[in-house]
């Protein structure tokens, strides 16, 4: 009998790890795309937001190969976030906000055409939170150099220890980990309201150039919008806000997370050439 080796040893331990989690690991169905999710309490799963199609039927693909229905409780485009209410049975995965060095190593942990799948990588990146394209707050910045294909979306993550750190999704020519405090944080407002909160100004912007900087003109004002309560009105331009001038109108949005929504503003604008400024409450932005 051949003695054991190292690479033995970590080839079994890998394995184990892997069939551990593999019971919380689902397949997610809809309109013709696939992705991953993951049991995040009994009935509720978690999966990746731009895996997840815009219409029609969603199902839970199980490991025996039968499928249940799923709703959506909710989905936040901004950290690419969605939870689907299922009776799929998986067992919840308990997920670990320590964010692990980079160079380390971890385990993806998935589904591929209905089927468990398992891939070995390394943290790539390991950083500060940041801010998405979209606006969405993420906890921590991690990449992975690992392959990922579409169906692996909202795949599990693990560190050496076989902790789950986060939910894996494609990012811009790279593999993101949405991070375990971001799903937690995430997931319990979307469980609680169906969606994640807002701010609002009740303005339609669009960027112009100035000659000191960059604006933003008013082109449309909700009459029961806060900005229309304080005094902005349609062709105001944009300049500042509390003190600080604008950098682009993608900037000013992505200021209006749900900790905004109270906060008061001081916005500095331009109206026939002339300065004014206003002080406008950020309200929650209304459902669509």
């Amino acid at each position: 009998m051949t003695a054991p080796t190292p690479l033995s040893f970590l080839s079994s331990a890998l394995a184990d790890m892997v069939a551990r989690t593999a019971p919380s690991v689902v397949s997610v169905h809809s309109h013709r795309s696939r992705a991953t999710g993951f049991a995040w309490k009994p009935g509720l799963i978690v999966t990746a937001d731009e895996a997840l199609a815009d219409e029609g039927a969603v199902e839970i693909g199980l490991a025996d190969g039968s499928r249940v229905a799923a709703t959506i409780v909710g989905r936040d485009h901004t950290t690419d976030i969605a939870l689907l209410r299922a009776e799929a049975g998986a067992a919840p995965v308990r997920l670990d906000a320590t964010v692990p060095p980079l160079g380390a190593l971890s385990v993806l942990v998935a589904t591929n055409r209905e089927t468990p799948s398992a891939a070995l990588g390394m943290v790539s990146a390991s950083g500060n939170s940041w801010r998405s394209l979209r606006g969405g707050d993420i906890d921590a910045r991690i990449e992975l150099d690992v392959r990922l294909r579409g169906s692996q979306q909202g795949g599990l993550a693990l560190d050496a220890s076989g902790a789950a750190f986060g939910m894996a999704v494609l990012g811009p020519r790279r593999v993101l980990v949405i991070p375990a405090a971001t799903i937690e944080r995430v997931a319990a407002q979307l469980e609680a309201r169906g969606r994640i909160v807002r701010g609002y100004l009740g303005l339609g912007l669009q960027p112009v150039r100035l000659d000191d900087g960059i604006g933003a003109m008013v082109m449309n004002v909700d009459k029961a919008g806060p900005s229309a309560a304080a005094g902005i009105r349609q062709g105001d331009v944009i300049v500042a806000v509390n003190d600080q001038k604008l950098s682009g109108v993608r900037a000013l949005s992505r200021t209006l997370g749900p900790s905004s929504v109270g906060v008061v503003l001081d916005v500095a604008v331009r109206r026939g050439g002339e300065p004014a400024s206003f002080k406008v409450t950020v309200a929650e932005r209304p459902e669509a």
